[in-house]
């Protein structure tokens, strides 16, 4: 069974101060291969014990470190390769 990003991707809800909330279980990534177009995801957390999303993190502190430019979790690939990726695992 593949994961639908859309379902994820609106599950990020936005309070009354306009700020937005994530529903617990989830993290915000940043995914574009350009430091100035990345857009923001939400994904479950437990994406991140899936060895493909593992491997994918290996690349990333390699890149980047624990440095992120963002803020949070970036990852520098296109997003058709990381909806790729992430429509193999289950949660």
């Amino acid at each position: 069974m593949a994961i639908r990003f859309p379902s994820v991707l609106s599950s990020a809800k936005q309070n009354s101060k306009n700020q937005l909330v994530l529903p617990k279980g989830y993290i915000p990534v940043y995914v574009g291969e350009q430091t100035d177009n990345k857009k923001r995801y939400v994904v479950p957390l437990s994406y991140l014990s899936h060895p493909t999303f593992q491997d994918l993190l290996q690349r990333v502190e390699d890149e980047f470190g624990f440095d992120h430019p963002m803020g949070g979790l970036t990852i520098p690939c296109s997003e058709e390769i990381f909806f790729l990726l992430t429509s193999e695992m289950k949660c």
